[in-house]
């Protein structure tokens, strides 16, 4: 278990070097991973189930507590990132395919990797943890409901389908994995340090299927792809930064916001448009797996080295004591 607890952390760690490890094998040798191909929902199930079982009651603590923080977050994360993707995919001229699966991108909900760099940035770690399970929770409504309002007039979308698909691959599997936590509590936390492994195993294996399957298309759109996604990423962290900002929110509440509002959950994305869409509209999905696991460690270790509020609260206390005793 030790050996596995070690390959687990090394799998979380440098995540967005195997991402970009399976997308390269996966171009040059498009079959390794075509056997996987009828797979992606399930291997995506997996990644929820995993979610499922670190979810405590305590993440959603701060719902009571603060709720403000919160909705208002999630609010953002459902408004800014659809919208911003609506008006790239408009104004790089995508072709539909292209722009149904980058709206899809946009409007699915945070992903887990987020907690990891909100952790890193010194943000606010359980809103991070409640707003990416909150959103979670909201996605069966919501990316249905976003994707008929946005993507109707580039491609057909059924809504309803949809909504099954999301619920049967996130609802259920978030819930299985609560209620197994629940029931046998020590046998789920013993078992904690390998979920990273298996969760990072199976995105990897979906982000190769796709890679696999579009290997044309990744040569004729793939740097058209990955500027919208470039965009897409980069707009949401400053958006949801200056909206946390604009509503008065401590620093490290609003550092919580915009990795939340960046960072989004490409799996699902993957899995949603290679089934309701076509392989091209999870194009970019695939990039958005590999980029934001590039730009959100860069801006988290950027962060790392700022001082948020509290800290700073505590060196200017610390500083006001010293000088009172030393009688400055």
């Amino acid at each position: 278990m030790n050996l596995l607890s070690k390959v687990s952390t090394l799998a979380g760690k440098y995540f967005a070097v195997w991402v970009v490890s399976a997308a390269l094998l996966a171009f040059f040798v498009p079959g390794i991973f075509s056997p996987f191909g009828s797979y992606i929902t399930i291997l995506l199930g997996i990644v929820m189930f995993g979610m499922g079982l670190t979810l405590k009651p305590v993440d959603f603590k701060i719902v009571a507590k603060r709720p403000l923080p919160v909705v208002l977050g999630v609010a953002a994360q459902f408004v800014v990132m659809p919208l911003v993707a609506f008006a790239i995919a408009y104004a790089l001229n995508l072709p539909p395919e292209l722009a149904a699966g980058l709206v899809l991108l946009g409007s699915v909900p945070g992903g887990t990797a987020s907690n990891v760099m909100v952790y890193l940035a010194k943000g606010n770690l359980a809103l991070s943890v409640a707003m990416t399970s909150l959103s979670t929770l909201l996605a069966p409504i919501m990316t249905p409901l976003l994707l008929l309002l946005l993507v109707g007039q580039w491609m057909p979308v059924d809504a309803v389908s949809m909504f099954m698909s999301i619920f049967q691959v996130i609802i259920i599997p978030i819930v299985l994995g609560f209620v197994i936590q629940r029931l046998a509590p020590k046998a789920v936390e013993a078992s904690l340090s390998v979920i990273p492994l298996i969760s990072v195993t199976a995105i990897l294996i979906i982000v190769g299927v796709v890679t696999g399957a579009n290997g044309p298309n990744v040569i004729t759109a793939g740097w058209i792809v990955f500027a919208a996604v470039f965009l897409h990423n980069g707009f949401g962290l400053l958006l949801g930064y200056l909206v946390a900002m604009a509503l008065g929110l401590k620093e490290d509440d609003r550092r919580a916001i915009s990795l939340e509002v960046g960072m989004q959950n490409s799996g699902l994305g993957v899995a949603l448009a290679t089934a309701h869409f076509s392989p091209l509209a999870a194009l970019p999905s695939v990039w958005g797996a590999i980029w934001h696991n590039i730009s959100g460690p860069f801006l988290a270790t950027i962060w790392s080295k700022r001082a948020t509020d509290k800290e700073r609260s505590q060196d200017e206390a610390y500083e006001y004591e010293t000088r009172s005793v030393s009688g400055g």
